[in-house]
């Protein structure tokens, strides 16, 4: 399905290029058409990250919800999770999300989530593109009729309080000495706030926004200052989320950084053992490392991949069962409490395991031997890169010099104009020299 506005995580793009205020103003009314059932008071509850151009989509969109009738609830600052949470929590009809996650300041997104707090569907997302193109005006309220906007108290401690009951009531993270890196994003209060709670003796970084700094050298996308962080004051463990929140990378008391599927395994293995997973089996994404499919293979469990994107995950384990999923980049959804990816809840979940087997992190989080994988990107101007005839035999070339000992993945970014191309096998050599003479092809086409 082809689709003007919405990508793989929402609508997202350059702040005044993409998302403008007039798009901003579509969206609302048209969502608020789409979500409007019933008699009864129809309410959206909107959360945001930390970006300067928040204030002006928000502004937006609270125009758009209300012309169309619709009251609107603001909660200021809040991460992507705790909108989906809440949204269901209060019984609002839709929930929407201003962010582009883990992209620079000038970028920005809406994430919208339905009355369940999943994120919709492919159909109602075709429904509301069709109706931002189309004549909304015979869709306005009538004056008597239209929408009212507040911003709401307490949601901070509703969503700190939701966190800290995912773990058992008399576990305390006491004695753990805690490094807490917020992106300068939207949970840089929250996140803080519910380790110091829970017992843990916290060390914050990126918790300074200021409209440009969000993911800006900080976060789960540049962990580099959290791990000397963790170094310089001899910190036990380092959390890393991104700029709304929905991912998580963690930092050892050694400053080695942990990715999602070492986190997986983790959890995984610990759900396992306490009798919680619901199928025996993790959900990831192709580009999960090979390394993790061989080692839940040796406990029992399945690997059950999706295309490359958070709701594919979600999808998959929600139709098959699991409750256990995620992607190599952090994303990770236990079902059991959210509904989306949550940093902080997926960081508790392996605090939890490193208190109850009382060992460095160095020891919990490092399950198996990852196979030598080689990411690189390739950005493009325009057209398709990949249905060009060199980039096809350079691909087809590589596939036969792997010979079945190893893997590639080679897709379009669904939020940016780029070709990530990756491969892994057990010759890291080989896999170097495959994926070389992919990018090359691709840098010749997209130059």
């Amino acid at each position: 399905m082809v689709r003007k506005y919405f990508g793989t995580d929402g609508i997202r793009g350059r702040a005044n290029g993409t998302i403008t205020p007039e798009l901003a103003l579509k969206v609302g009314q048209a969502a608020g058409v789409v979500f409007q059932n019933g008699e009864h008071r129809h309410r959206v509850l909107i959360g945001k990250d930390t970006r300067l151009s928040g204030y002006m989509i928000e502004t937006a969109l609270v125009a758009g919800f209300t012309s169309v009738g619709m009251d609107v609830l603001l909660t200021g600052p809040m991460p992507t999770p705790a909108v989906a949470m809440l949204t269901r929590s209060m019984r609002a009809d839709l929930g929407v999300m201003i962010s582009a996650s883990h992209n620079p300041y000038d970028d920005n997104g809406i994430k919208l989530f339905g009355p369940d707090g999943y994120k919709l569907s492919d159909e109602i997302e075709a429904k509301i593109e069709n109706l931002v193109d189309g004549d909304l005006g015979n869709r306005l309220a009538k004056s008597a009729d239209l929408g009212r906007a507040k911003r709401i108290d307490g949601v901070q401690d509703r969503y700190i309080e939701f966190a800290k009951r995912t773990l058992p009531r008399n576990l305390s993270l006491e004695g753990l000495r805690v490094v807490v890196d917020c992106a300068n994003g939207a949970a840089y209060q929250v996140a803080p706030e519910a380790l110091w709670e829970l017992g843990a003796e916290v060390i914050r970084l990126g918790v300074e926004p200021n409209g440009f700094n969000i993911n800006k050298d900080c976060g789960s996308t540049e962990p580099a200052a959290l791990a000397a962080k963790v170094r310089e004051v001899r910190a036990d463990i380092g959390i890393a989320l991104d700029g709304d929140a929905d991912r998580l990378i963690i930092v050892d008391e050694r400053g080695h950084v942990v990715d999602g599927d070492q986190l997986m395994a983790v959890i995984a293995e610990s759900w396992q053992a306490d009798g919680r997973l619901s199928k025996p089996g993790v959900v990831a994404t192709v580009m999960s490392n090979l390394g993790f499919e061989r080692y839940l293979d040796g406990l029992g469990l399945k690997l059950a991949r999706t295309a490359v994107g958070d709701r594919y995950v979600l999808e998959h384990m929600r139709e098959h069962g699991y409750n256990v999923g995620g992607e190599a980049s952090g994303h990770i959804i236990l079902s059991d409490y959210a509904t989306t990816g949550d940093g902080l809840v997926a960081a508790l979940q392996v605090l939890a395991v490193v208190k109850k087997q009382d060992k460095p992190v160095s020891k919990v989080c490092h399950r198996f031997e990852p196979l030598p994988q080689i990411l690189r990107n390739v950005r493009y101007k325009k057209g398709k890169p990949l249905e060009d005839a060199k980039v096809r035999l350079a691909i087809k070339s590589a596939e036969q010099k792997l010979n079945g000992q190893g893997r590639l993945v080679i897709r379009p970014s669904g939020t940016e104009p780029v070709i990530r191309v990756m491969g892994e096998g057990d010759d890291k050599a080989l896999v170097e020299n495959v994926v070389d003479g992919i990018v090359e092809a691709l840098t010749d086409v997209a130059a």
